[in-house]
């Protein structure tokens, strides 16, 4: 019986050693060295270093001189990264088509003018709940109402929607999109002449 137990034990410890500590190690070595911002999150810092928020992961905006957000479907609260999930609600379901009433509601009150059509990016939450993008549309649509509150060129803030916007990736996959948070961030950072 001790016969099997000492290379059992040898075994043991080393397969602990190698998959516990030494495979770990160098995964996050590698991680570190070659993929540095997405191993830590990529998180998005303010210039004087603090972190906001990670381009990953959206966040709630509701003052009417940001741009809005597509909406979370998260629990208890939105853009909750450890609930990551949509409502699961189906097409037909009445509180889907109230949850989508409402958020038009909250737009047109926010924008009376705008006649627009909705884009659907506004009214619907992704199937993670944790969506950071919104489509090309959904920031053109908030444009009038963020450049009128700011009191900024509409020219001058679409050059500044172009300026976060993201292609597809590889040319290939995804559709075109802006990331929210870092359009917001530089929105807060850019100083605008007075529009003529």
């Amino acid at each position: 019986m001790s016969s099997y137990l000492r290379p059992a034990a040898t075994m043991l410890l080393l397969l602990t050693f190698i998959t516990g500590a030494a495979y770990p190690a160098l995964v996050t070595l590698i991680a570190q060295t070659l993929f540095a911002e997405q191993s830590n999150g990529s998180v998005i810092k303010t210039a004087n270093g603090d972190a906001v928020g990670s381009k990953l992961i959206g966040q709630s905006f509701s003052e009417p001189e940001y741009f809005w957000s597509r909406p979370s479907a998260t629990a208890p609260y939105p853009y909750n990264a450890a609930a990551s999930g949509g409502s699961n609600l189906g097409p037909t379901n009445p509180a889907l088509a109230d949850a989508v009433a409402a958020r038009i509601q909250a737009l047109k009150q926010a924008d009376p003018d705008n006649k627009a059509p909705v884009p659907v990016d506004l009214v619907t939450a992704s199937a993670s709940g944790l969506d950071p993008h919104i489509s090309p549309a959904a920031a053109e649509y908030q444009l009038k109402r963020v450049a009128r509150l700011r009191k900024i060129d509409e020219r001058q803030l679409r050059d500044l929607i172009q300026a976060n916007s993201e292609g597809r990736q590889w040319g290939v996959f995804g559709e075109p999109r802006v990331n929210v948070l870092r359009l917001n961030l530089a929105l807060d950072a850019a100083s605008f002449p007075a529009p003529n």
